[in-house]
């Protein structure tokens, strides 16, 4: 009877432990957010930018991307970067590196795509963002050549 106690005992423990490491992980991530996006067809569109600053405006590492949901109709592109902050960021005119992740449809393809990314922060919080971009015909000159793809500037 006493070894049964114990057993019992052990297992809520390890149950209680569990739900913590549980609810300790979820306190981590960040609600998921959405935000829509236009694009023009074949051309890069910059969907998501991070920098490696930390809540305390101190330097950390860069923020890793992990796609979750793929975009059914076009390819993303991740690139790095150094940039200062814009002066109504919360840490005003600071140089930072950055991570950004692009997107680009097929050639070709209008409609709707859709993905979700995890962005790790420079201060180990995760970030779910919902991205929905709405892709448009790519612009033509005026003899009905298509216009020539820029450069993807971060």
């Amino acid at each position: 009877m006493e070894t049964s106690r114990r057993m019992t005992a052990i297992r809520s423990f390890a149950a209680a432990l569990a739900a913590g490491a549980v609810l300790s992980g979820a306190a981590l991530a960040e609600p998921a957010t959405s935000h829509n996006e236009a694009a023009a067809s074949g051309k890069s569109v910059r969907v998501v930018v991070a920098p490696n600053l930390k809540k305390d405006c101190s330097i950390g590492p860069l923020p890793e991307f992990r796609i979750v949901t793929a975009p059914k109709n076009g390819s993303t592109i991740t690139k790095t970067a150094k940039t200062k902050t814009p002066s109504s960021y919360r840490c005003p005119n600071k140089e930072a590196g950055v991570q950004a992740l692009f997107y680009q449809s097929k050639d070709g393809f209008t409609g709707s795509d859709e993905m979700t990314v995890e962005i790790k922060t420079a201060d180990g919080q995760v970030q779910t963002r919902n991205i929905r971009i709405t892709v448009e015909a790519a612009a033509t000159k005026k003899d009905g050549e298509p216009k020539k793809k820029d450069a993807t500037d971060l």
